[in-house]
């Protein structure tokens, strides 16, 4: 049989033989479960790795020293 015609055949409904949607499911939520867990021990040991206080951000070549690096320099002319 052609390959895709054996994906396409319907083992869902009132027919016993060969139906693998239960199996099939339990088998794509246990890899999903798996993957969720190692995604989260992965961004736990990434935030554990970082600082507690991030040093502030050098300021622009050009910029005043002394001015708020916050502060919108359109306001600073008003």
């Amino acid at each position: 049989m052609n390959p895709l015609l054996v994906l396409a055949e319907n083992n869902f409904g009132d027919t016993r033989s060969g139906g693998l949607a239960g199996p099939m499911g339990l088998f794509v939520l246990l890899l999903l479960l798996i993957g969720t867990m190692l995604l989260i021990r992965n961004m736990n040991a990434r935030l554990r790795r970082l600082p507690d206080k991030f040093p502030d951000a050098p300021a622009a070549p050009g910029a005043d020293p002394g001015a708020d690096p916050g502060a919108d320099p359109e306001k600073k002319n008003e």
